[in-house]
């Protein structure tokens, strides 16, 4: 039987408030990790991300994207088939009219609120810690917080 090869789009967001990140624990699969999921035909990928991050931790009811992280592909084997994932991350905070961030979501995510290194350290999967790493750089480009009034161009 010949490898099934399965290729979709995600994105995703590193977000953060007062200098933590939000990361989901999957218990059922024991895994940390950030929020992202499937772009669905027609949407953008801003779009998809701050959707799957509100649907999946139940942070907020908005968020503002304060920077594109780019974009890798990922490959891994999940059940027997190969996956190709083309990724797209953005940096982003909670609105500030949200008032702190919520708990809640999806039941099989646990958010959690963690300082940068302990995010890196808590991570299950080296890609994802890419994606932290550049938004850590980007949120801390020149000491200063990025916020929304401060978005990299």
């Amino acid at each position: 039987m010949e490898d099934e090869l399965i290729e979709y789009t995600a994105a995703g967001g590193v977000v953060y408030h007062e200098g933590r990140v939000l990361l989901l624990q999957r218990p059922s699969r024991n895994e940390v990790r950030l929020p992202k999921g499937h772009i669905d035909p027609g949407e953008t990928a801003e779009t998809a991300a701050m959707r799957e991050v509100i649907e999946e931790s139940g942070c907020c009811n908005s968020l503002t994207i304060l920077a594109d992280l780019g974009e890798q592909v990922v490959e891994f084997e999940y059940n027997g088939r190969h996956y190709r994932r083309t990724e797209r991350y953005f940096l982003m905070q909670p609105n500030p009219n949200n008032g702190e961030p919520a708990s809640g979501g999806e039941a099989e995510f646990i958010p959690a609120w963690l300082t940068w290194d302990e995010a890196a350290a808590s991570l299950s999967y080296t890609a994802e810690r890419e994606w932290l790493r550049r938004a850590r750089e980007a949120a801390t480009a020149d000491d200063r917080p990025l916020t929304a009034d401060r978005r990299l161009p």
